[in-house]
């Protein structure tokens, strides 16, 4: 009962987080300057007046601002996210067109860089004046410090242009797209073309976790119970792995949470610079073109991602964590 009430407390307040965003974010890009009448304008070399006068029309754009939110909110509540004026789709089949790609490098992103990186941080406060705990810091610090960008499009350069492993850009292969293949050969061409943009999504916010873990279990060891168990003489490998390692884990937790949605962003620029055709290549796309409705769909679709691993966090809080499951 109290997992349920807690779960539907949160869910109101969700929902009301969730409006708020979706009014401010609404509103923000009303504020920016142009319109996808703008860019029609622009591709097609001028319009005149009266064709953009009706273009306005047609999609909405010459009723008062609190009027299109008014009827933005009630398609929102009915799962109506409007209509691409570019792409002329439901925003919500070109979301989930392209949610399969981002969410096979975000999910996988995310548990590299916090399995990977919680492993690494805790092997390296076992001896934190050791030559590898030395050398754990080092890659944290440098690659944490390395912008996204700059760190894809070396890797690119490195292993898609000097020394040609990888694919440079896309998800599939033009040759296999045309003359298709097997479940085997369409996996294989999809993992290649996957390496390198996780690989630059997944060093970066393993750099953090690792730092955090090392910090978080070398506090940890500090503590009375841990004194208590070496008194006992336990084994270190029994207590840091069965008594301290449950606490440690408490703020990575917490950081794999908070950091869900600057995962997300990141993947917007690592899905620019190698052409992945995920949400954040679109979301890159559609604000160039001004195309706002889909803009808007992916702004949803993100606070979304944040809220529920928010809620996910605070109930994996309570399992790892009694003195939380019983207050």
């Amino acid at each position: 009962m109290k997992i349920l009430s807690f779960l539907l407390k949160r869910s109101f307040y969700s929902l009301c987080l969730l409006t708020v965003v979706v009014i401010l974010n609404f509103f923000l890009l009303q504020m920016a300057p142009g319109s996808i009448v703008d860019t029609i304008a622009g591709e097609m070399g001028g319009i005149s007046e009266k064709m953009k006068v009706e273009l306005e029309q047609e999609y909405g754009l010459d009723k008062p601002v609190v009027i299109q939110l008014g009827h933005y909110l009630k398609k929102a509540a009915h799962g109506d996210l409007g209509y691409s004026f570019y792409i002329k789709k439901d925003v919500v089949n070109v979301l989930w067109e392209r949610f399969p790609a981002t969410a096979l490098l975000f999910i996988l992103s995310v548990v590299i860089s916090t399995v990977l990186g919680t492993i690494l941080g805790n092997l390296a406060s076992i001896k934190p004046d050791g030559l590898f705990s030395a050398a754990v810091t080092t890659f944290s610090l440098a690659a944490h410090s390395a912008p996204a960008f700059w760190l894809g499009i070396l890797l690119l350069l490195c292993f898609g242009i000097w020394i040609p492993i990888f694919p440079v850009s896309g998800m599939i292969s033009m040759k296999l797209t045309a003359e298709g293949g097997t479940f085997w050969e369409y996996t294989k061409d999809i993992t290649m073309h996957l390496i390198l943009p996780l690989t630059t999504l997944s060093l970066i916010y393993l750099a953090h976790y690792s730092r955090l873990a090392r910090a978080s279990m070398l506090e940890v060891l500090k503590t009375d119970y841990i004194r208590t168990a070496r008194a006992k003489g336990l084994p270190e490998h029994t207590i840091i792995f069965k008594h301290a390692l449950r606490n440690a884990l408490l703020p990575v937790i917490t950081a794999t949470g908070i950091r869900l949605g600057q995962v997300f962003s990141g993947a917007v620029v690592v899905e620019a610079v190698f052409g992945w055709p995920g949400l954040g290549q679109l979301a890159f796309q559609s604000v160039l073109r001004r195309d706002y409705p889909v803009v808007m769909g992916i702004l949803i679709f993100a606070t979304l991602i944040v809220i529920v691993a928010n809620m996910l966090t605070d109930l994996a809080y309570r399992i790892i964590d009694p003195r939380i499951r019983t207050s």
